[in-house]
């Protein structure tokens, strides 16, 4: 469970009060400001990593100045040995400066990624449906790493680079301001030359990246569908396709090789004429007597100097753009709003026993991106008493997955209303609802962690006697005995994790089991197992509807013979409702004669 610390707190509350997303900046920089002991740690971090590296040219000037006016080997020697120290500890400063900026960015960006994952983990079933889940990841993760990562080089980079300019650019004008104006003149220049030429690089290296990834797209169908391809003769028109793709990769990545080898060649030539000119004027004041040697090799230093900090300044302009596009899209889903939402006094649920379910009237459509989309139910009305299971029938595609998700409150109705425990969903609170109500799919999802943790998915247990008597109703007591850590035997995660699949499903009812719901819904656990696991997986299913209702979306027309009531679904309508019994009984209903055609009798 996600703790609110006292400042995501506010921040939460004060959102709910306006009703407004929080802004992205504020957001990023609210979690990115130190405390005060951190913060002072850094600026004199920061200030050391400057200034060090200003003060190493003046202990060469002393060098060079008292070694010509015949100075001992014993102050030369002193003389280098502070130099060294001063030079090592500039770069001890910088990595202090990085260690820290590192860890707070760190520290900042896991708390934005809690802020969008429990925002994400709020949307609405229908925002999911239309994101890839890398896309999710993309949002949550590598926008925040682009964002924390700039951060880190803005101060490493950025703040130091410009520091460490204006650090020169005062030094050397307290020297000679005409040599200062030269300078400074020169670090424009040099400033707006490599701004423009990044204006270049940076669209032909996008384009490259474009078509490097285009490529490897293509490869990657390709690949996937070797065996089609062969065995339908498609690999001429294979091999053409990827000419095709790979020849405008080439020509995107020549292109942007010729552009970047031009700019690295001009501001190579820049930065040379530019040390060239300061070093032909330091020595034309030297030689006048304006200056002293020592102070003209102080000169050329800091004119060498001048490099580092434009270049890092101007490498920092991509991942700079990187990081406004991870803003805008960080911003695009905190803009998002669930539909499905808390009323503001919520009616309780019946705390314990089986809860009704009633369907008036209930008409439904899945939102597209602006709101609208096709309707998939519409007139559905049946009625569930406490207790009683019903199973849903009818052709893929007639709506019975979504009559299990409007139970489940994944969607609203656009039309009628769904009741659980006489209460209308939409007057419920959904937090109490989902400890109410439980689903048990096909496709079970282990998690990497033990089984404690795969049962109780991660939330903190006191007693594990729960626990085991809940593998023991699902039909894994055995199973339980004979792991080698019991409740603390770590399974790997991913869709099966080393079970079998008659192990998982049990495992997936021993969660239902375990929260003790008034409602369960059942997408036919069963139906891809073999017979033996099959009845394994029938009877953890019988006891966990025992003095439950239960809704079985039925795929096979044998596994409803545990059913009460029996509903057969036709283009998003309930065509017949009736007692399990009764239907049957009668050779003109829908339900008889779909048993006939499958060949089923109870």
């Amino acid at each position: 469970m996600v703790t609110l610390t006292g400042r995501e707190a506010r921040g939460e509350a004060t959102g709910r009060a306006s009703g407004k997303p929080p802004s992205v900046r504020g957001l990023v920089l609210g979690e990115l400001r130190p405390g005060r002991r951190a913060g002072v740690a850094l600026a004199v971090a920061v200030v050391a990593m400057t200034a060090l590296p200003l003060a190493a040219p003046y202990l060469t000037r002393a060098f060079v100045d008292e070694a010509l006016a015949g100075a001992g080997t014993g102050r030369l020697g002193l003389l280098a040995v502070w130099f060294l120290a001063v030079a090592v500890a500039g770069q001890a400063a910088r990595l202090v400066t990085a260690w820290l900026a590192s860890g707070l960015a760190w520290d900042a960006g896991n708390r934005v990624r809690e802020r969008l994952t429990r925002h994400a983990l709020g949307l609405d079933m229908g925002y999911h449906g239309r994101r890839t889940p890398g896309e999710m990841i993309e949002r949550v993760d590598g926008d925040v790493a682009a964002l924390t990562d700039f951060a880190v080089a803005f101060l490493l980079d950025v703040v130091a680079g410009v520091l460490l300019l204006f650090g020169m650019l005062a030094v050397v004008v307290t020297i000679d301001p005409r040599l200062g104006a030269v300078l400074l003149a020169y670090c424009l220049l040099l400033g707006y030359g490599m701004v423009r030429a990044q204006r270049r690089t940076v669209p032909s290296g996008s384009r490259s990246r474009e078509a490097s990834a285009v490529l490897y797209g293509h490869m990657e169908e390709r690949l996937a569908a070797a065996e089609d391809i062969r065995a339908n003769g498609a690999g001429e028109h294979t091999v053409r396709s990827f000419h095709r793709v790979s020849s405008a990769w080439y020509r995107a990545e020549r292109r942007d090789a010729f552009v970047g080898t031009g700019v690295i060649a001009g501001t190579s030539v820049a930065f040379a004429a530019g040390t060239a000119l300061m070093l032909a004027l330091a020595a034309w004041f030297a030689s006048s007597g304006a200056l002293s040697v020592g102070t003209a090799v102080l000169l050329l230093q800091y004119t060498l100097m001048v490099r580092t900090p434009f270049e890092r300044l101007i490498g920092r302009l991509r991942e700079y753009q990187d990081a406004l596009a991870g803003a805008a899209r960080i911003g695009g889903l905190l803009a998002e709003r669930p539909r499905v939402t808390a009323p503001p006094a919520p009616v309780p649920l019946p705390e314990n026993g089986p809860l009704g379910v009633e369907f008036q009237g209930v008409g439904f459509r899945y939102p597209d991106e602006d709101g609208s989309g096709e309707r998939v139910l519409s007139d559905v009305t049946f009625a569930l008493a406490p207790g009683e299971t019903l199973g849903l029938v009818g052709r893929t595609g007639a709506g019975k997955t979504t009559i299990g998700r409007l139970v489940l409150r994944h969607y609203d109705p656009v039309a009628g209303s769904v009741r659980v425990g006489g209460a209308d969903l939409r007057d419920t609170d959904p937090a109490e609802l989902h400890r109410r109500l439980c689903v048990v799919t096909q496709d079970v999802q282990i998690l990497p962690g033990s089984v404690r943790d795969n049962l109780t998915l991660f939330r903190p247990v006191s007693d594990d006697a729960p626990l085991a008597a809940a593998l023991t109703a699902a039909g894994l007591g055995e199973w339980l005995e004979r792991l080698p850590r019991g409740l603390d035997t770590e399974l790997a995660g991913g869709q099966r994790a080393g079970l079998s699949a008659g192990q998982a499903q049990l495992l997936a009812l021993a969660r239902a089991f375990l929260a003790r719901p008034g409602v369960v819904v059942l997408d036919e656990a069963s139906s891809r197992l073999d017979p033996a696991t099959e009845r394994l997986v029938e009877d953890g299913v019988d006891r966990l509807l025992a003095g439950r209702t239960g809704i079985l979306i039925a795929h096979r027309l044998s596994s409803l013979a545990r059913v009460d009531k029996v509903a057969v679904v036709a283009g998003g309508r309930v065509v017949e409702f009736g007692s399990r019994e009764e239907l049957a009984a009668d050779p003109g209903s829908r339900f008889a004669g779909m048993l006939r055609q499958a060949e089923v009798a109870w």
